[in-house]
């Protein structure tokens, strides 16, 4: 982690010292947070108010216009009659800005605050520049453990576009938390148990081919399932293959290990697989659970609690769960059928008891799309009613679905097919200009991170509740709010860079009193807000709430370049220029990375 006294060198050397921190402030860190506690500080004098009150009544606006922070005036709980508007008005017209602010505006019953430009230039640059990558981290939770458990695909069943947002807004979860200081562990939780591996087996035995299993075991035993299934559609329900399948199953369960050894094989080859696909989304897991490996002691262990609990009553030799007594939404749920075999749910809480066990985490997340809400919310419930403290600290982060995706070659989407299709989509692009492609020393490579970067901002760009309709026309554009279009702008700035001999010493030591332009003063204001947005995401889990905010940065820098120009000026203001546009080029590089996006630097 980068050297974090440089907010408050930037400060000395403005003659300025940081104000008194308040509890929750990480002034080291943020900027925002030597603002906040100028302004409590300040607001304590004038109106008397306990500081916890006004710190935490400081809203980040969402325009420039409405200035850095707002606060409305009735957060600070004043007696009935105040005139409100005219206790704006006063408390305006009494605050000593200081080096601090540029204004205090009163706006009806709100205090509007702007960041003073000559103190943010010098401070935020430099932090920027020297902290590089790790400009946005906040320790807010060092020393807490979470899981993420996302992705989760089905083996031998296609890697369906609920996966893939699974997988994305995963990922980005989980940079997310180490951006906040938390200790991460990435968890897949196949769907390698069940029925279906026994239709698998008996399946394979009929299609299988050893060597397109070797060669692409993820597709060939999607083939083999199709083919296997259309049997039990032609033979009908009580078909013989149907009946294999179970017994085969049956075999699985009891620990027969000729039954266990081939599923061992499908599920090996399969992981292999996904670990070549998820690579090139910047994915790496730190464990490959699945339903499998909870034991089936694990199993019998929790029936005995929801006993032992009185949660179970039973129906024709069937264990159901009725949680209508708790919360009538979530109705009765089957853990144990007749014949004694586990499902799902009792599997879900049969891990999570384990990973608390194991990890000991402070909390969990399931990312899971919205259609499981159901599932999710009973599963958590029985957590609560089994008495587990822990139960509170699991959240489930959903989604919406993805609509309208299919490529060329079928309609069976498989998620490796998807970012071969949008690669050869960008390469196409890309060799229109000539003279640009010439320069790239890896077209292909280039293509795939510009054809990633469409899939997941087009995946970023709306709430992640929403349905979306995957567009393909959209998510290739170079204009408008893509992922192209947030290279293409890391890229031109990468490229001034590339251009200037000016030094990074020298640009840490420019005189940043030269950016005297509107433009650069909306920039800097917005590179400067990069921790509360971080701030903002962890609070709400949204990728959008980034993806916004690197769009935004995005729109405001092309505004900058008719207006600051760095080639052909004088040596001081080019350097003040470059280095402003260089701690832009620096958070936009920062926030693709934790949407999961590798930036290009030439395109």
């Amino acid at each position: 982690m980068a050297s974090v006294t440089q907010i408050t060198e930037g400060l000395k050397g403005l003659g300025l010292a940081q104000p008194e921190a308040m509890p929750a402030s990480l002034p080291e860190y943020n900027v925002y947070d030597v603002m906040r506690n100028y302004i409590t500080d300040e607001l304590h004098r004038i109106t008397k108010k306990d500081k916890s009150i006004i710190f935490s009544a400081l809203d980040t606006t969402n325009v420039l216009e409405k200035g850095d922070f707002i606060m409305p005036v009735p957060r600070l709980r004043l007696e009935k009659g105040t005139d409100l508007k005219e206790k704006a008005t006063e408390w305006a017209q009494e605050f000593n800005k200081g080096e601090f602010l540029s204004q205090v505006v009163a706006n009806g019953t709100f205090l509007q605050f702007y960041f003073n430009k000559n103190l943010l230039f010098p401070v935020v640059i430099k932090d920027v520049l020297k902290r590089g990558k790790d400009y946005g981290y906040l320790p807010l939770a060092e020393g807490k453990k979470v899981i993420v458990e996302f992705s989760s695909p089905n083996i031998a069943k296609p890697f369906h576009a609920g996966h893939l947002r699974s997988t994305i807004i995963g990922g980005f979860l989980a940079n997310l938390y180490e951006t906040a200081g938390w200790d991460v562990t990435r968890i897949n939780y196949l769907g390698d148990w069940g029925k279906q591996f026994g239709l698998l087996a008996v399946g394979f035995e009929k299609y299988g081919s050893e060597e397109a299993l070797v060669a692409d075991p993820i597709n060939h035993l999607f083939e083999v399932y199709v083919k296997v299934n259309k049997d039990i559609e032609t033979e009908g329900e009580n078909s013989a293959t149907n009946e294999a399948a179970r017994a085969y199953f049956k075999r699985m369960e009891d620990g027969d290990e000729a039954a266990l050894a081939i599923w061992k094989r499908f599920r090996e080859y399969s992981i292999e697989k996904y670990i070549d696909t998820y690579a090139r989304l910047n994915i790496k897991y730190d464990v490959y659970s699945g339903e499998s490996q909870v034991s089936q002691e694990a199993m019998k262990k929790v029936i005995d609690q929801f006993n032992e609990k009185g949660l179970i009553h039973e129906d024709r030799g069937a264990k159901l769960i009725d949680l209508t007594k708790f919360n009538k939404k979530l109705g009765k749920c089957l853990v144990q059928k007749s014949d004694g075999t586990s499902l799902y749910l009792t599997r879900d809480v049969g891990e999570a008891i384990k990973r608390k066990e194991l990890y000991k985490f402070d909390k969990m997340i399931y990312v899971i799309a919205a259609q499981q809400d159901l599932h999710t919310a009973q599963f958590f419930e029985i957590l609560k009613q089994m008495d587990y403290p822990w139960a509170k600290d699991l959240l489930h982060v959903n989604f919406g679905m993805v609509q309208g995706m299919s490529t060329r070659k079928g309609t069976v989407v498989f998620l490796d097919k998807i970012l071969e299709e949008t690669k050869e989509k960008m390469h196409e692009v890309m060799k229109k200009n000539e003279a640009k492609y010439a320069q790239i020393e890896d077209p292909e490579k280039v293509a795939d991170l510009i054809g990633l970067s469409s899939v997941i901002m087009q995946d970023h760009s709306a709430k992640r509740i929403n349905n979306y309709e995957f567009n393909w026309n959209r998510m290739l554009s170079f204009e408008g709010d893509t992922g192209p279009y947030l290279q293409y702008a890391h890229s031109r700035l990468c490229s001034m860079q590339r251009k200037s001999d000016i030094t990074e010493e020298e640009m840490l030591n420019a005189e940043f009193n030269l950016l005297v332009e509107p433009c650069a003063e909306n920039l800097v204001r917005t590179i400067a807000k990069w921790p509360e947005v971080i701030k903002r995401a962890l609070t709400n889990h949204e990728p959008s709430t980034i993806a916004t905010y690197l769009f935004d940065l995005s729109h405001i820098v092309s505004s900058c370049y008719d207006i600051l120009w760095v080639h052909g000026q004088e040596r001081d203001v080019a350097t003040a220029r470059l280095a402003l546009y260089m701690a832009a080029r620096q958070v936009l590089n920062n926030g693709l990375r934790l949407l999961g996006i590798t930036p290009v630097e030439r395109m």
